[in-house]
């Protein structure tokens, strides 16, 4: 007799979930509050949906994590991805590593799950949020929602977590439905979002973008330290390596700890070749202004912050500014330190770190002391850095609760 199986959620998890399970035989059911399928996923990547990465390792993902995913990867891998995708009539790229479709349209990846879905006759319920679920006698469970009641030999919980826009109506849902069935929850933050700069922090009116090495400090502590594009507002930070460097930081700014971002402009010169380059500049402490001086040093809207937090006057001219002065503002661009007071929040976010804790889930994603009952995805105490790693879980996560469901 085949197996009856309820998805909760149908997210990037949930649709992979309920795709392998109908593969096997199940019979499945999406519930789905949305009114569509895959809205975060259809955002993603900027809408090019980067689906994983070949550069696939445990130790991007949160420490907490990092050895259940060596399994877990091992189990369900980059390569795998590739093959579903393919299954699907997917045609992916590699850029750098990076893979995405070559459409580079992430509707294309929601409509070829969709298609799969309608294909193997999964029901699919929208408007429809999920309430509670109950484990039963003789291994069926039960699920509650806002508008019927159901029962099924299993129920993968893909519903995702806090993070995305009011659009996505992540709200998490989740959380309070696993602690009703016995499940811990690490506390949750925003990950992957930008920051908010502290009142009376000198920015740029303008944005700014600018290859450059971020570091958080926290005392004399250095909590993360990126490279890459960063983008500077006129009220906050952002960027790539501020939204890796986020998953670690996060848990201070929300604590109200003095967490500053220190920024070097010019991280390809070591303290040598700076050197050389201030005592080249310095040969132009002519009759020149200040702002003439610093035109072709860096982007005029860093040196508008560096010269109004030195509170100089750009006409100042060169020859009555000391070297020792001069000397200090191009450091100034090695060292600029600005002050976090918070992030963007959860709907500015690309995914929270936290969630259901990963001691309560078994190798298959089995809720422990909740037979019939799997987790998955973002739901989970798991997330990893930008660039393919949160969708890898999602696919792995929900490939592998789907196929130990179905069976």
């Amino acid at each position: 007799m085949n197996k009856e199986i309820i998805v909760a959620g149908g997210g990037a998890a949930g649709m992979c979930a309920a795709i392998y399970a109908a593969r096997n035989g199940a019979k499945v059911s999406i519930i789905e509050k949305n009114s569509c399928l895959g809205k975060k996923l259809s955002m993603t990547g900027n809408g090019r949906c980067n689906l994983t990465n070949l550069d696939m390792r445990e130790e991007y993902y949160n420490a907490s994590a990092r050895g259940r995913m060596k399994e877990w990867l091992s189990t369900y891998g980059v390569e795998d991805v590739i093959s579903f995708f393919k299954s699907l009539g997917v045609v992916i790229k590699s850029e750098d590593g990076y893979i995405y479709p070559v459409s580079g349209q992430a509707m294309s990846v929601v409509n070829a799950l969709e298609n799969e879905i309608k294909r193997l006759g999964v029901t699919v319920n929208f408007g429809e949020q999920v309430k509670a679920v109950k484990c039963l006698d003789g291994g069926r469970v039960r699920l509650s929602s806002n508008k019927a009641e159901y029962e099924a030999d299993a129920v993968i919980l893909s519903m995702g977590a806090l993070s995305g826009a009011k659009s996505t109506m992540s709200t998490g849902d989740g959380y309070y439905i696993c602690k009703n069935i016995g499940m811990s929850v690490k506390d949750t933050y925003p990950a992957l979002v930008g920051f908010k700069v502290a009142d009376g922090e000198i920015m740029p009116s303008a944005g700014v973008r600018a290859t450059a090495e971020v570091s958080f400090i926290l005392g004399t502590e250095v909590i993360a330290k990126e490279y890459g594009e960063i983008q500077l507002s006129s009220d906050g930070i952002s960027g790539i390596p501020v939204m890796q460097a986020s998953r670690e930081v996060i848990r201070f700014v929300e604590d109200k700890k003095p967490i500053f971002a220190v920024i070097d402009f010019f991280p390809d010169y070591d303290e040598s070749d700076f050197k050389a380059l201030k005592s080249d500049m310095l040969r132009l402490k002519d009759d020149r202004s200040l702002e003439e001086f610093l035109q072709g040093f860096a982007n005029s809207g860093i040196t508008d912050m560096v010269l109004g937090r030195m509170k100089l006057g750009r006409k100042m001219k060169m020859k009555n500014i000391s070297v020792s002065m001069a000397d200090c503002i191009l450091d100034n661009y090695r060292n600029l330190k600005i002050a976090i007071d918070s992030s963007y929040g959860y709907q500015a976010s690309q995914v929270t770190t936290g969630g259901v804790s990963l001691g309560d889930i078994g190798s298959d994603f089995s809720c422990k002391g909740a037979p019939g009952v799997y987790c998955v995805g973002e739901l989970l105490d798991v997330d990893g850095r930008c660039g393919g790693y949160n969708l890898q879980f999602a696919w792995t996560s929900g490939s592998i609760a789907g196929c130990a469901a179905s069976l």
